[in-house]
This record gives C-alpha cells, structure tokens and sequence, in this order.
C-alpha cells in the first residue's frame, strides 16, 4: 500500500443526535480538513435535523441515514460516500488537536506497510467527574500506549484511520453488530490477513463528557449498557467469564467503594451489574 497525500484523506464522523458534542468535535476537526484539503464527513444514524445545522455551519458533508441503523452502519455510509484512500473516524465526543490529522497522514506516508492507524485517548471529565480514589481507569474510553509509535492489537473507534485498500481485503463493518466489539471484530479479520495496527503518540485526541453528562448517575448508567455490549462481545469471541467470575467482579467492586470511598467504583459496579444483567437475560 502507497504512502496517502493530503487530498486523499478523509475524516468522518458518525452521529446521532448530539448536536452540543458534534458543534466540539467538527470545531476541532474542520480546520484540519481544510488546511489538509481532506474530506469531513458527517454521518447522521437516522433522522437529525440540529446535528445536520452542525454539520452544514462547518461545512461538513452531510449523509444521513433514513432511520437509526448503528454505529457499524454509519461508518460503512460514511465508507461509500467518500473518496479518501485514508479514511479517518471519530467519535462525535471527541476534540481534536491541531496536530491530530498530520500527524496520522504522516504517519501513514512513512508507514505504507500499516492499514490502522491511532492514537491516545484522553478521558476529559468537564467538572471533573465522580470522585475517584486514582487506582481505576476513567469512566469512559481511554487509551494510552507509551510516548513512542508502536504496533498495537487494536484501535479504539474513537480514533481509528483505516486504508480503503484494507477494506477492500477484509470486506466492511458488521451491520449486526451494534455495541461493543463494533470495531474489533473488524480488526480481528484484519490480523486473519497479517494487516496491523500502528500507534501514534502524536495522534492523540480529547475524549469528552461534559459536566451534565459526567455525573455519577448518567456514568453509571452509559456504563452499565457498556457492561451488556462488553458482556455480548466476550461470549461472540468464545471468553465471557462465568457467573461466578462475574459475581466475583461485582462484589470486587462494591467492596473497593467501601475500602476507598471511591465514587468511580459506583460507576464500575454498574458495569459489572450490566454484565450480569446481560448472561441472565441470555440464559
């Protein structure tokens, strides 16, 4: 696979009905694409009229899906419509420095040999989220690989530039999948084929909840949903932990909020809860 100039970027950016989050992330996104000459796309997964004002205020293409069809789904539109040979996609949470995109196309000029691309996710808490004892990973998706490039497993969805070429090898999104593992399951097809993924510690990006969306009751309940998809996920690949196993983590954490007064233990019991919640109902 060649090296990617500019102009065959793209950046598209899934979205359903988070027009506050959407303005943030296309604020720090468009200015890129411009000075790029890339491509910025947004996907609407259904009906959306105020994300898709976003979208046209910075000048964004806009492609909208008639009805709510998941997140797998948005990227493959988002796929189709585009020309880019580098098609980067985030996260309509995310803010982007202005070295984000450079750094990913050139990295993928020095490394043709690539077919993903990330980089850090940054857990941003407005507010500074739920009191935390320090021992626990954020609430929210996060990711850190050191300071230095490196090949990883896997690129969080968040921040994940993927070569057309790649997608022409390994085929598209699994539609079926709807959270949890959405982007995974294409990257383990990707490893079938001894594609890899390569870190970029430049290529690093703000992952947000804003202070509304940071509290203790709405990270305990996007966790526990989590907790479901995770738990989906895990049996899909043949490891889901067993009752007992999955007992043991939800008293972990319940005790870990008593011993250290630890309010993001809420927010893991949650998901832990719904892990739970998830093998009964599939039982």
């Amino acid at each position: 696979m060649g090296a990617v100039a500019a102009a065959g970027a793209t950046i598209v950016v899934p979205t359903r009905g988070r027009p506050g989050y959407l303005d943030v992330a296309l604020a720090s996104l468009a200015p890129q694409a411009a000075a790029a000459g890339a491509e910025l796309v947004v996907v609407l997964d259904g009906p959306d009229p105020a994300s898709a004002a976003v979208a046209e205020r910075h000048a964004a293409r806009v492609v909208a899906l008639p009805a709510p069809r998941g997140l797998n789904a948005a990227r493959n539109a988002g796929l189709d419509a585009t020309r880019g040979d580098l098609i980067a996609f985030v996260d309509d949470d995310v803010a982007a420095p202005p070295g984000w995109l450079p750094a990913l196309l050139a990295a993928a000029a020095a490394t043709p040999e690539r077919d993903v691309f990330t980089g850090p996710i940054r857990a941003v808490l407005e507010g500074g989220g739920p009191h935390a004892c320090g021992r626990d990973a954020p609430p929210i998706t996060a990711f850190d690989a050191g300071p230095a490039d490196a090949d990883v497993p896997l690129a969080w969805g968040a921040n994940m530039a993927i070569r057309r070429a790649a997608f022409e090898t390994v085929g598209r999104f699994d539609e079926s999948i709807h959270n949890g593992g959405d982007e995974e399951e294409w990257q383990e097809r990707l490893h079938g084929t001894g594609g890899r993924v390569r870190y970029i510690a430049a290529a690093g990006l703000d992952h947000r909840r804003t202070r509304a969306d940071a509290t203790l009751r709405r990270l305990a309940r996007a966790n526990f949903h989590r907790g479901r998809a995770g738990r989906r996920n895990d049996v899909r690949k043949g490891v889901a932990p067993s009752a007992t196993a999955e007992l043991r983590t939800f008293a972990g954490c319940c005790w870990h909020v008593a011993r250290r007064l630890c309010l993001n233990g809420v927010v893991m019991a949650a998901h832990s809860a719904g892990r739970l919640r998830e093998l009964v109902a599939s039982r």
